[in-house]
């Protein structure tokens, strides 16, 4: 669901945006080109009635959260709320939810906010939706432009790190929208996380345009801009809190989902051999308490480690998971029902299996995690995951007879 200032009411495949004059050139280079010159008037039922605004196109409609246009001297610009909708709220639901995730983006480009000027401050961002929102709201009562980049709709700290938030298509950006005709200084707010991707040097010597590095949290902006854009130290400072790590687990929860369900079906198959060969009585009994088991191992991976990472012993995630994994599937093996030593300790295996490689799944969201850290725990955890998957499930097997 791409997010742009006009929606196509059928969807359609817009251009790279190669015109200078703004965001609005993207629609008008889809509305001029060949063949549809002659789409004003529809292809069936009667012509289209007046346009309610003179910047409507027809088969487009405007998004939600652009209130009109400004005119500039590099064309029309968006001007956008500072308030999110009702729609705005239930698609971020959906998103952290993993649903659309990946394709929930605004088109790149140059967007206003309030009344800017020719000295208004220029703030670039990502064209992930949930970042553009998150800057957008923080900006009531302000006077400024966005500049978007085309990040492929990630945010500013990945896209950073994947180089596409990155020199190149800041300076690309900058050609563009025309932002030097708009603007009369040459200054850019960029956000502090993206400073991995960004090279203030070069993007003075091709653009003419200076970096000043932004605070973390886009709710310091405005603050940031009234002290004459200097940061205080509290603004460098990157935090990850619960709420940060617990707003993370409905989207693991989901990619969790459809593996753990096929992993679920296996292990209630497994469940009704015995020594009458298969039993559904086996099956459903024993596949029961499996089930139970592994779902303890899924709640510890992908809820418990986040919400208590830094109270859980340990500075691998994999261990940490593994230990949370162990605490919270031990009692419910046991109170589940009565599987013996063997079949204990083979489900216990597989949960606390389970919740470690689930565990390692926040390694990239979080602030005291490297790239190569990452790598390096995953070459060194994974063998022993899958060895206490297997002998778990042997173990249980094993216990049935």
């Amino acid at each position: 669901m791409e997010i742009m200032p006009f929606l196509p009411e059928r969807p359609e495949k817009a251009p790279e945006d190669s015109s200078p004059r703004g965001l609005t050139s993207v629609v008008s280079t889809i509305l001029s080109s060949p063949d549809q010159i002659a789409e004003d008037v529809p292809c069936c039922g009667p012509p289209a009635g007046p346009s309610a605004s003179p910047h409507e196109r027809p088969g487009y409609r405007i998004c939600s959260f652009v209130e009109n246009f400004m005119d500039t001297a590099a064309g029309f610009v968006p001007r956008i709320r500072t308030s999110l909708s009702f729609s705005d709220r239930v698609s971020t639901v959906l998103v952290r939810c993993n649903v659309g995730r990946n394709t929930y983006t605004v088109a790149p480009g140059l967007y206003a906010v309030g009344n800017p000027d020719k000295g208004s401050p220029v703030l670039v961002t990502a064209n992930y939706k949930l970042t553009f929102d998150h800057l957008r709201k923080s900006l009531e009562n302000m006077n400024v432009f966005i500049l978007v980049l085309d990040t492929r709709g990630i945010n500013v700290w990945c896209a950073a790190g994947k180089k596409t938030f990155g020199t190149d298509e800041l300076v690309n950006r900058i050609r563009l929208t025309g932002l030097s005709n708009i603007v009369s200084h040459r200054r850019l707010i960029v956000p502090q996380l993206g400073a991995v991707g960004v090279s203030a040097v070069q993007v003075k010597k091709q653009s003419g345009f200076s970096v000043t590095w932004g605070p973390v949290n886009a709710m310091d902006i405005p603050r940031f801009i009234e002290n004459g854009m200097n940061a205080e130290p509290s603004m460098r400072r990157l935090t990850f809190n619960v709420i940060d790590r617990a707003v993370l687990v409905p989207v693991e929860l989901s990619l969790a989902a459809k593996p753990a369900l096929w992993f679920a079906l296996a292990l209630l198959v497994v469940s009704g051999f015995g020594p009458g060969v298969f039993s559904l009585s086996a099956l459903w009994h024993r596949g029961f308490h499996a089930v139970m088991v592994m779902a303890a191992g899924l709640v510890a991976g992908a809820v418990l480690t986040p919400v208590l990472l830094p109270h859980l012993p340990g500075t691998r995630f994999s261990v940490k998971g593994a230990l949370a994994g162990l605490v919270l599937s031990l009692p419910v093996a046991v109170m589940a029902g009565d599987a013996g030593f063997l079949g204990t300790l083979g489900l216990v295996l597989m949960a606390s299996a389970l919740s470690s490689w689930l565990a390692m799944n926040f390694t990239g969201a979080t602030p005291f995690t490297s790239p190569s850290g990452v790598e390096k725990e995953m070459r060194q955890s994974m063998p022993f995951q899958v060895a206490a998957l297997v002998a778990g499930l042997i173990f249980w097997i094993i216990s049935a007879f």
